[in-house]
């Protein structure tokens, strides 16, 4: 990683708007994900890296998206980051206990071009008809039925749980768009009575970046 021109971060409050940060800027430019990395005060840290010019129109894609979500954002690029840096940027695999959590996400793209368990060789265009889902709470119970609700109503997976501190809670689902759309939709609507709801959203046709976080289809 050391010869790549600039590294982008986005800083961002949420899980599930740096998810999103993250799908439109693999959209907007070729740049790749390094890690994404928890921090303190619910912040969420994306690093991309790729040319200059690249990365630039990537985390001010990403930037932008998250402000109209109404979701404080933090963008810098970093040109020909000093070798000295590479040890905090390039984190290692970190966990807390606190959390039961990682604190550090690394990006599996040799996972999405390995072939599947019954030998077939898999194609990230086969992912082109799937959406993930993301619904993200203040409150442990409320996100719990929120997913059952999810999951009762459309055909959808769940891949994934994560833990910001602060209660904040994000659950991750998949399946093709429409189910993933009804599931977040009817899942949000229960958070209401039992918790706080941060973020629903859903990414259609996700980028490599967000797909290389998360489970192979």
């Amino acid at each position: 990683m050391t010869d790549t021109e600039a590294i982008g971060l986005l800083e961002i409050t949420g899980l599930s708007p740096a998810l999103v940060a993250l799908d439109v800027a693999g959209k907007s430019a070729d740049v790749r994900l390094l890690q994404v990395e928890l921090n303190d005060l619910l912040g969420v840290v994306l690093k991309v890296a790729g040319n200059t010019s690249a990365v630039e129109v990537a985390i001010d894609a990403g930037r932008q998206r998250v402000e109209q979500m109404g979701v404080t954002c933090m963008a810098h690029l970093i040109n020909a980051p000093d070798h000295q840096v590479w040890p905090i940027i390039d984190a290692p695999r970190e966990y807390s206990p606190l959390l039961e959590a990682d604190l550090v996400f690394f990006a599996d793209y040799e996972a999405m071009a390995s072939p599947t368990p019954d030998g077939k060789e898999y194609d990230v265009a086969q992912t082109g008809s799937f959406a993930i889902g993301l619904i993200e709470t203040q409150g442990y119970t409320a996100v719990i039925e929120a997913i059952d609700t999810a999951c009762k109503t459309a055909k959808v997976e769940v891949v994934g749980r994560e833990k910001l501190g602060g209660g904040y809670v994000t659950v991750i689902i998949k399946g093709d768009i429409a189910a993933v759309r009804a599931a977040v939709d009817a899942g949000k609507a229960k958070v209401q009575k039992l918790g706080v709801l941060i973020a629903a959203h859903v990414i259609a046709r996700p980028s490599d970046a967000v797909l290389a976080l998360i489970p192979r289809p």
